[in-house]
């Protein structure tokens, strides 16, 4: 008996000793065992503080398009005096500078519209004109390449009766915001200028008398479309999550944010140890954001082996793979960019645009605007249409701003030709000597960046590899 009395309290001792289990988030306690026992109040609060941060990261990632789709709304309204439906006219280096990889060649006319009020109408004309229109989240709406009437019609809204008896195309929005990317072919400036005052965009309540809302330059006011930063970025995912309806795909992502003080239908206030979670959270989330984006794990990525350079669009048009949505895809390239569609993904297609991209020299070194680099790019470029070759900011992933306000070299452009008519492109704060200038885009010290090549119309010699883009070196 005595024998089994000091058996039973031995157990009783083991069971109920305490056990500390050291984790990368540090040293959690339980009262007994981690299999029997509970975690003690001080683990348990920072269990929920680390639960908390890693959703508020995610967040951060999974918000990427949205929250930039917001924040270039914000700054055309906002920054710029846009009204709604009101387009922004962008034509001039210094016009494109907020915004996120412009190219340097074609005009851009960009109207967001709020639908919240109705059905909007955008009439393209008989022109040199493309659009595309997507929703808040960037996926695509509709193209807009033939001349017509497109009427969008917003969440919840009813599409009219007669529309498509009068003429309409017409295309539901999944939400109440959206941008039409609309852009001006033609070479001659007359034409271009002729074209932007042909297309129309009005609320289809006046479509018995329009008023359409015509465009604006921004006129040397200075603006940001680059999703802010720290706890900015929050503060203006949650005022536009609450304008927007929540997609199914995305109530999870909902639930993460609610103890976080983001909570659809409520006022964002976060209390002082929310707002430090998701202050650190964002830069945690964007640090992870430049590691997807400029050194990506992605299999769309892959130009060339042994190449320094890659495809920038990872991410299929409608976010959706096989068996799941598309998450570090989407966020590797809207962190760098706006937009997407079929048109952009030319290296699967063979139609529309490529976008090589590189943020690492030949020797794998990240590029710095305090060095000196030349990219040779071989003769016959496969593209039917030009080629050009554009330099970007890692800080905001815009245009390069230099005081030279060149940002990019073309084959639209008189450029130095090698005698076999291939074409050194030079980058760095030192500009060439004689005929090599005019094939230089500069950079500056102190602030790293990095070049798309894009391919307009690839031709068979890229899509089979024949032709292979050289990486860039640093010039000796």
């Amino acid at each position: 008996m005595l024998i089994a009395i000091a058996i039973g309290a031995i157990l009783t001792s083991t069971v109920l000793q305490a056990e500390t289990i050291d984790t990368r988030i540090g040293k959690l306690e339980f009262t007994h065992d981690f299999a029997n026992g509970y975690p003690t109040d001080e683990t348990v609060k920072k269990l929920f503080n680390e639960m908390d941060f890693q959703r508020a990261v995610q967040a951060y990632i999974w918000a990427i398009p949205f929250a930039s789709m917001a924040q270039w709304q914000y700054a055309h309204t906002e920054q710029l005096g846009a009204e709604n439906g009101q387009a922004v006219f962008l034509e001039s280096y210094k016009d494109r500078l907020g915004g996120l990889t412009y190219n340097a060649t074609t005009p851009y006319v960009l109207p967001f519209i709020d639908l919240a009020e109705g059905p909007w109408v955008v009439v393209m004309p008989e022109a040199e004109v493309r659009g595309a229109a997507h929703d808040m989240w960037q996926i695509a709406i509709t193209r807009m390449t033939e001349p017509g009437k497109y009427l969008f019609v917003g969440p919840g809204q009813d599409v009219p009766t007669d529309a498509q008896a009068q003429g309409y195309t017409v295309a539901k929005s999944p939400s109440m915001n959206l941008l039409v990317g609309i852009r001006l072919m033609a070479t001659d400036e007359a034409q271009r200028l002729t074209d932007l005052e042909a297309i129309q965009v009005y609320p289809y309540a006046e479509r018995g008398n329009p008023q359409p809302r015509g465009y604006i330059r921004p006129e040397g006011k200075s603006w940001m479309a680059a999703a802010p930063k720290g706890f900015a970025y929050f503060e203006r995912l949650a005022e536009w999550l609450d304008k927007e309806p929540v997609a199914e795909r995305d109530r999870f992502f909902m639930a993460m944010l609610k103890p976080l003080g983001i909570e659809k239908g409520k006022p964002f206030e976060p209390t002082p140890e929310q707002k430090a979670i998701l202050t650190e959270a964002a830069l945690v989330g964007e640090a992870m954001a430049k590691a997807n984006d400029f050194s990506k794990r992605l299999e769309d990525a892959h130009y060339m082996d042994g190449s320094r350079w890659e495809f920038a669009t990872v991410s299929p048009p409608d976010q959706r793979r096989e068996y799941y949505d598309e998450l570090d895809g989407r966020a590797a390239w809207f962190y760098e960019a706006v937009t997407n569609d079929p048109a952009m993904h030319g290296q699967k297609t063979g139609k529309g645009q490529v976008y090589l991209a590189a943020y690492k020299d030949k020797d794998g070194d990240w590029l710095d605007g305090s060095k000196n680099y030349r990219l040779h790019v071989p003769a016959d470029v496969p593209a039917e249409t030009f080629w050009s070759v554009t330099a970007y900011e890692v800080s905001t992933r815009t245009l390069i701003n230099n005081s030279y306000g060149i940002a990019d070299r073309s084959s639209r452009m008189d450029l130095a030709m090698n005698p076999d008519g291939s074409v050194d492109i030079y980058f760095g704060p030192d500009k060439p000597e004689g005929d090599k200038s005019k094939n230089w885009i500069p950079t500056e010290a102190g602030r790293a960046w990095f070049p798309y090549f894009r391919l307009y119309s690839p031709k068979q010699a890229f899509m089979d590899r024949s032709w292979v883009l050289s990486d860039i070196e640093k010039a000796r």
